[in-house]
């Protein structure tokens, strides 16, 4: 596979310097990219990096991911207007394995091919380098105007962003940067940078660096920045990240999260965050073209990604959990969510709390849904809808408006689920 092919039809592909598509048919090559530490999970941000380095390795050639140890106890100005929070070198070690795991599901790691990926962390190779000896070995081969001329510099000087200037810390950035390209050019004769659109500046500082101390030849190439099709930022929603961890992002919400893209979005997010070939892809988009209400694109590019970070058990649950919500799904599969799913599922239903002393008791779900939890207006609107077949408790029709309701109705040991209709769902939560 022709890894700067692929990228092209893919559209990931920003910028890239002369001579990197030769380099790479001629040789099995590595390229790094690095991956900010300060979380303890990636984000579906750093998916389109993560995707690069899985079409690389693919491709025959050697993958780095360069956990940013050192780096991210810096801050990369890049796309940013304040300071970051620095972080310190046990919560270092732990996002890194964390990371490492995460990665594996995307990157081969452990065979004994020759093309293998590999991890480092730049703290292990900056952790012993003495500032003098960085400012009189490095510093002095990059001049402040070279540094002052990047666009994520230039930004912060200038105000744009309400940006409040830049510390000699955050300054310093690119020359740490530029540095780790200079290593792993000496160490793991590592020829190609990738990065994202906004790493083009601190990726050419490295080449300049590495032409300036051995004269070797290496090479940048970088993605554009997603963004979704109304221009809005992309992986961002109302709650926040998507994150890959499910303590942060639970299957199911990363599941939904493709599902519900824009059919534009899913026509190039489809190219973006999967290895499916080009004429699969492009056979899923004539077929979406002709039946969009199938939303064929979405619900490919969900189940994908979501086998690939989360597994198929968690797609079934997922599938699962979706025939809940919108589908005519039994009691049976309610009661056979977990917790976290049943949660995530109903996100942003109204909730109410309820005695779990008046339940041990019994109590009619006419007085459950008016007084005690105000589902209903009035017990009258509540009869009328029960005697219309309109009420659900837990998936089952309740068959009379003064039926008991007790702790045996609950949902693992704690929920009560009342549908009213078609569409609007209640959770009272047992206190």
């Amino acid at each position: 596979m022709n890894f700067v092919q692929e990228l092209k039809w893919r559209g990931m592909i920003q910028d890239m310097t002369p001579g990197t598509e030769e380099q790479l048919q001629k040789e099995m090559t590595t390229a790094y990219l690095g991956i900010d530490p300060t979380a303890d999970s990636l984000h579906i941000g750093h998916l389109v990096g993560v995707m690069m380095l899985r079409h690389f390795q693919r491709s025959g050639h050697r993958p780095i991911a360069l956990i940013g140890g050192a780096t991210g106890m810096i801050g990369d100005p890049s796309g940013k207007s304040k300071e970051r929070v620095l972080i310190d070198e046990e919560r270092l070690r732990h996002n890194q394995e964390a990371i490492k795991n995460q990665l594996a599901r995307f990157l081969d790691f452990e065979s004994d091919a020759p093309n293998a990926a590999i991890l480092v962390n730049n703290y292990d190779w900056m952790k012993t380098f003495s500032f003098l000896d960085f400012i009189r070995n490095i510093g002095k081969l990059i001049t402040v105007n070279y540094m002052m001329s990047k666009d994520s510099v230039k930004r912060r000087f200038t105000g744009e962003s309400g940006a409040d200037g830049m510390s000699f810390t955050e300054f310093s950035y690119q020359l740490l940067q530029g540095y780790d390209y200079v290593y792993l050019n000496e160490n793991y004769d590592c020829k190609l940078q990738l990065g994202g659109a906004d790493q083009w500046g601190n990726i050419t500082t490295g080449t300049e660096m590495i032409r300036k101390i051995s004269g070797n030849e290496v090479f940048a190439l970088t993605c554009p920045l997603i963004t979704k099709a109304d221009g809005k930022k992309f992986g961002k929603t109302e709650q926040g990240n998507i994150w890959l961890d499910r303590r942060y992002t639970s299957p199911y919400t990363f599941y939904q999260f493709w599902l519900n893209v824009s059919d534009d979005d899913a026509d190039r997010y489809i190219k973006i965050f999967t290895s499916i070939p080009q004429e699969e892809i492009e056979s899923l988009i004539a077929q979406q073209k002709e039946a969009p209400h199938l939303r064929l694109l979405q619900k490919r590019l969900a189940q994908e990604l979501t086998i690939l970070v989360h597994g198929e058990e968690e797609l079934e649950k997922a599938f699962a959990a979706s025939g809940i919500l919108f589908g005519n799904a039994t009691s049976e599969a309610l009661r056979s969510l977990d917790e976290e799913t049943l949660l995530a599922v109903f996100d942003g239903v109204p909730k109410f709390e309820v005695s779990r002393e008046l339940l041990n008791e019994g109590v009619k779900a006419v007085d459950l849904t008016t007084e005690v939890a105000a589902v209903f207006a009035s017990k009258g609107e509540m009869r009328k809808l029960v005697q219309g077949g309109g009420v659900s408790v837990n998936k089952e029709k309740l068959a009379a408006f003064d039926q008991v309701i007790t702790t045996a109705d609950l949902l693992n040991d704690k929920y009560i689920l009342i549908q009213k209709g078609k569409k609007n769902y209640y959770l009272l939560i047992a206190k």
